[in-house]
Order: C-alpha cells, then structure tokens, then sequence
C-alpha cells in the first residue's frame, strides 16, 4: 500500500514537471509591429519660401502614449492588441512625417527636426490628441487628432511669438478589420492631416515678416 502511495505521488509529479517543461519549451506568440506608410502628399502651383522651419518632438495625450495599438469599442473604455504594436509612439510617428513631408513638399527653404543643431527661423509644436481604433456598428475606423503651433523662433515680444494654433481631426473607415487595416488607414489620414499643415504653414509663413 505504501509502495503505491509512493508511486502515485512520484508519477503525478513527473507529469507535472513534464507539463512545466513543455510550457518552458512552447515559443512565444509572435509579436506583430505596424508603421505608417504613404506617398508624400503633391503640393502644386504654389511658389518656395525662404522660412527655415524646425519640427519639435510631438507630445501625446496620456491614453495614447505608448507603441500599443489602442480600441475603442464602448464610450469611457479603452482597450489594446496583445499581439500587434505600433514599432514607434505616435509622438515619433508625428514628428518624423510632418518634418518629411514638410521638406519634401519643396515648399520651404529648409526643414529639419529638433535633433538638428542648424539654426531655424520658425518652429512647430505639438501634439497627438487621439490615435485609435474606433469600432462602432457600422464598422471599423481609424481616429487621428493632432494640434499644432507654429511659433517665430528668437522673437523678443511674446506677443507676437505664436503665428498660428490649429487643431486637426480626421475619421476614416477600415477597409478591412484587422490590425494591418488600421495601420494601413491610419496612414491615410495622416497624409490627409499633413497636407491640410503643410498648406496652412504654408499660407501663415508665406505672408509673415
């Protein structure tokens, strides 16, 4: 009877350490990481200006400030995939666009980002107001907000310091329902965000003296 006690208790734990051991070996579920991805937007019949523009690191509202792809499906709730990431904070994904886009557009004489020690003549400050999904009845969407402020560098009348303050907010639905749909549709509002700054820097900036 002993020796069957015994048995019993030298078999369960062999299973038990055989268990851990597997969970040991099991591989982790991979981790998927998004970016956005779009053409510079096409900026036309409009004429260079000699501003030398820096792009400062963007700030982000609290519920988004994180490389987790963020949900919302039902109002004051917030949720996140487990298994798909953004591969950068919106912050860093609103300052490396706008700055590239800016640049690219042609539109000024020099733009750079605040890691540049180059002098510049203006700056643009600002924030990620919302960067989430938005699942409603009627289907998916991706929600982007972002605020700037544009702002004469070395400017001695504070009052005459900030040129411009505007925020933008843009709604689009998925086309398809999954993390890469989001990223994919987030990509296209924020080249539609972007070309509306680029276009009201663009005016502010061009009219300034």
């Amino acid at each position: 009877m002993l020796n069957r006690k015994r048995f019993s208790v030298l078999f369960f734990c062999s299973l038990f350490c055989l268990a851990g051991c597997s969970a040991l070996n099991k591989p982790k579920p991979k981790i998927n990481h998004f970016t956005l991805e779009y053409t510079v937007p096409k900026i036309e019949n409009l004429k260079p200006i000699e501003a030398v523009l820096r792009v400062d690191h963007f700030g982000v509202a609290p519920a988004y400030n994180s490389n987790r792809m963020i949900y919302r499906d039902t109002s004051f709730k917030r949720d996140e995939y487990i298994y798909s990431k953004w591969i950068a904070n919106p912050g860093s994904f609103a300052t490396y666009f706008l700055a590239r886009d800016l640049r690219d557009s042609g539109l000024f004489k020099a733009v750079f980002t605040y890691k540049s020690h180059l002098a510049a003549t203006y700056a643009l400050e600002g924030s990620v107001d919302e960067f989430f999904e938005w699942d409603s009845p009627q289907g998916w969407n991706a929600v982007l907000g972002l605020s700037i402020t544009l702002v004469v560098l070395r400017e001695p009348d504070i009052s005459k310091q900030i040129l411009f303050q505007k925020s933008y907010q843009v709604t689009r639905p998925c086309k398809e329902e999954h993390p890469r749909g989001l990223a994919e549709t987030m990509s296209l509002a924020m080249q539609e965000v972007s070309e509306k700054i680029i276009r009201d820097v663009y005016a502010v900036l061009k009219d300034h003296k």
